[in-house]
């Protein structure tokens, strides 16, 4: 499959209207030529060159799909590689496009001449009955304006391609760059976990003991979901409200969290993990930092557009002369590197201090679509 087979197909009206437009145009740019040039009356010029420049576009279009339809079917049978957006869009290929517009012009010609004489009472001569010198003239004045529109169509055609393997080629890079940054920023969890646990386990094996009974639950739940490039917000505070039960385990009473997320937002779709260091964050420099412990809150929210997620707590509050790097430290930086890949730059993460001590991470982002039904 190539990128030319993910294009979407043309409304039936966008095809229409642009059909339109185009002999509209032919018919006002043909007919104020013949009236400077020869002096002809511009009304039953008008209506003469309306009904050619249509009936010229309808048999071009219906021998292009035609001979199109018939050549993708040959080359199907030959088993040649054939191009779904050619096969959809009727481009049967130069040779048989220059026999199509030939046709074409000679029949819509002699129709829309006919169709005039009927319209305006007069008996103009239509091709078929007129001498050869008249009918080359007016064949080679007719596929002048037939050519160009091929031209531009195909050039458009063309480039539109070649604009969607470029934003396929970028899509994947950013796919290719979000996988990157998880699979660093698992370890790091699971390294701060596991230190956690070391530390533990010299002052309470038994507390011990069940941290990492929850560990192992933890990453049997967070592993299988976490290569999807996306998942349902619930799911995010699902896995944050394990990792904060191990983490509880540790730290007993000192540790307090509630969650607020809105039933309208449960499907909205974000990154697996995205919330995971800012936890981490306010619990290793927030809440462990602070004597009495104190609450974590994770909360979501809607402000018009945009997707508000507010990482809260009560602890130390946020120093800026201990960040390491002026971007912040690891976990910051993965998550505004990981906003930036899956939305570009709409998506933000700021941190600052609370009101009554403690620290507000938040992201904002835009409202995804929801996750799709499985």
């Amino acid at each position: 499959m190539t990128t030319a087979d993910l294009l979407p197909l043309p409304s039936p009206l966008r095809w229409l209207l642009r059909q339109a437009t185009i002999v509209i145009l032919l018919t006002v740019v043909i007919s104020l030529g013949l009236v400077a040039v020869f002096n002809q009356s511009l009304g039953p010029t008008l209506i003469y060159c309306f009904f050619i420049s249509l009936f010229c576009s309808a048999s071009i279009n219906l021998l292009r799909y035609a001979l199109g339809w018939l050549r993708h079917q040959v080359r199907r049978r030959l088993g040649a590689a054939v191009r779904a957006s050619d096969e959809w869009t009727g481009w049967p290929g130069w040779p048989l496009m220059i026999v199509t517009l030939v046709l074409g012009t000679l029949i819509g010609y002699s129709l829309g001449v006919e169709a005039a004489n009927f319209f305006t009472g007069m008996r103009e001569q239509s091709l078929l009955s007129s001498p050869l010198r008249r009918v080359l003239s007016v064949m080679v004045i007719s596929l002048i304006p037939g050519f160009g529109a091929t031209f531009f169509f195909l050039y458009q055609s063309r480039m539109a391609d070649v604009e969607a393997h470029a934003e396929t080629l970028r899509r994947q890079a950013a796919e290719t760059q979000l996988r990157l940054l998880e699979s660093q920023l698992e370890p790091h969890m699971l390294f701060n976990t596991l230190a956690n646990l070391r530390v533990l386990i010299g002052m309470d094996p038994a507390r011990a003991q069940t941290m990492l009974d929850h560990l192992i639950a933890f990453l049997r739940a967070t592993l299988a979901g976490s290569r999807a490039e996306r998942h349902p917000l619930q799911d995010e505070f699902a896995r944050i409200a394990d990792y904060l039960a191990l983490m509880q385990v540790r730290m007993g009473a000192r540790l307090r969290f509630d969650f607020d997320l809105p039933e309208t937002l449960a499907d909205v779709t974000v990154p697996p993990l995205l919330l995971q260091p800012l936890v981490e964050n306010a619990i290793k420099h927030g809440l462990e930092a602070h004597v009495g412990g104190g609450t974590l809150r994770v909360r979501a929210a809607r402000d018009g557009d945009d997707l508000l997620l507010d990482v809260e707590d009560n602890g130390a509050g946020f120093d800026p002369s201990a960040v390491p790097t002026p971007g912040g430290g690891f976990g910051t930086t993965q998550v505004r590197e990981r906003l930036a890949v899956a939305c570009g730059p709409d998506a933000r993460l700021e941190i600052r201090r609370r009101e009554g001590g403690g620290t507000l991470a938040r992201i904002r982002m835009p409202v995804p679509a929801p996750a799709p039904a499985a």
